[in-house]
């Protein structure tokens, strides 16, 4: 189209002076004939890369739409691949316009430890297995005792 064509061009006569893309800008380019990603903090786009991808354009096209960092991180690239992407820069990200990311915290629950019994249980058992051998013991006087 002919704003994504008009992106590249301004960013790439801008020179020194990088085109600020929003997160929303970037994941308007979400198709396999326009496709950007950020990595870093930079805007790529890697249209014409999608099928010399070693892991598949899947891959480039999933993650379109947020910050890719973690997952291009994650697979380990080369210094080669690193050095392949400055083709592809188009500009750089707003930082404002990404979201944080969230530690995950648990619900809070009631502790619960279950290596020990709960006091309660405890506190039955004291009662009832005293009880439990005077009966046991009364019944075998009973049943033992001769007539």
């Amino acid at each position: 189209s002919v704003r994504f064509w008009w992106g590249i061009i301004v960013a790439k006569t801008m020179g020194d002076k990088a085109k600020i893309f929003t997160l929303s800008q970037v994941s308007e380019h979400n198709q396999a004939h326009d496709c950007w990603i950020v990595i870093n903090g930079k805007v790529y786009d890697v249209t014409k890369f999608l099928e010399d991808h070693p892991g598949g354009d899947e891959v480039l096209l999933s993650s379109t739409g947020k910050d890719a960092t973690d997952d291009f991180e994650d697979v380990g690239h080369s210094e080669s691949a690193r050095e392949m992407m400055e083709q592809y820069y188009v500009g750089e990200i707003d930082p404002t316009t990404i979201p944080k990311k969230t530690k995950y915290t648990p619900p809070k629950q009631p502790h619960y430890n279950q290596d020990k019994t709960s006091e309660f249980i405890i506190k039955i058992l004291q009662f009832l297995v005293p009880l439990a051998i005077l009966g046991l013991a009364v019944g075998i006087r009973i049943y033992t005792k001769s007539p």
